[in-house]
């Protein structure tokens, strides 16, 4: 009976009505868990709509804008960055190393082929990129090939620093990767950041995260940061404290919307 109270009482936390910019943004399709061309450039179409409806208000217009100029720079720019990895297996080459670090260019540096660029790779596109690129060298090659991104985890988490998770993984694997939430804290306040931005935060994230968006369908790229602030005093926050210790990581992911 506890543990149902418990449960009860952090679903509470988490599902907050979401209303204005988070609706909006986040109505149209998510697209596969890595997003592909297309996905994207749906995601575009549906931003200049928003941007050139009477129906929107300012602000949501200008988080349309923002987050169009993001999609573009990464049909434009690719994925990879610097510390991103992917893992590799080509068959029938054991030399080649199971993971490989994304270095500048971007590119990616393999043994007996040399360099391979990244530039304009979507992640999505990568194990199709890598089976042209050694198609050079190999006859019809097998490639699996996973791109994984570098992202700082901060704030009230097990162990803050730098990690490499999968592409697909949310935005609740990454925090459980970094030792799950702390007993202080405050959920309601979980933002992302790149540099001194914010990228998504509040009732938009909040939804993202009940949806099942996935770190790509985010947009996110190396480097961002996961910020998980102490709690506040409020209701929520101390309600958050009081039971996130209790709950089980996996209940956690599951209550946020884990698919």
């Amino acid at each position: 009976m506890r543990n149902i109270l418990l449960a009860v009482a952090v679903l509470g936390l988490l599902t907050l009505p979401s209303v204005g910019v988070a609706q909006t943004l986040l109505e149209t399709d998510p697209g596969n868990s890595v997003r592909t061309r297309a996905d994207l450039e749906r995601l575009v179409e549906f931003y200049d709509e928003v941007l050139a409806s009477p129906a929107y208000s300012d602000r949501v217009k200008r988080e349309a804008s923002s987050s169009i100029e993001r999609v573009r720079a990464r049909l434009r720019n690719g994925d990879f960055r610097v510390g991103d990895r992917i893992v590799l297996s080509v068959q029938g080459e054991p030399q080649l190393p199971d993971t490989v670090a994304v270095e500048s260019g971007p590119k990616i540096v393999l043994p007996l082929f040399g360099e391979i660029p990244l530039d304009g790779v979507l992640r999505s596109e990568i194990e199709e990129h890598l089976t042209r690129e050694l198609g050079e060298f190999i006859r019809d090659p097998v490639v699996r090939a996973q791109g994984l991104m570098r992202l700082s985890i901060q704030g009230q988490v097990g162990s803050p620093g730098f990690y490499v998770v999968p592409a697909e993984s949310l935005v609740t694997d990454a925090l459980m990767v970094a030792g799950g939430p702390g007993g202080s804290a405050d959920l309601e306040s979980l933002r992302i950041e790149r540099g001194s931005e914010r990228l998504i935060g509040g009732d938009q994230l909040r939804e993202a995260m009940r949806e099942g968006r996935t770190l790509d369908q985010l947009n996110l790229q190396a480097g961002d940061q996961i910020v998980l602030p102490e709690e506040t005093s409020s209701v929520w926050g101390t309600i958050g404290r009081v039971m996130l210790g209790a709950v089980p990581g996996a209940l956690l992911a599951v209550l946020i919307g884990r698919r």
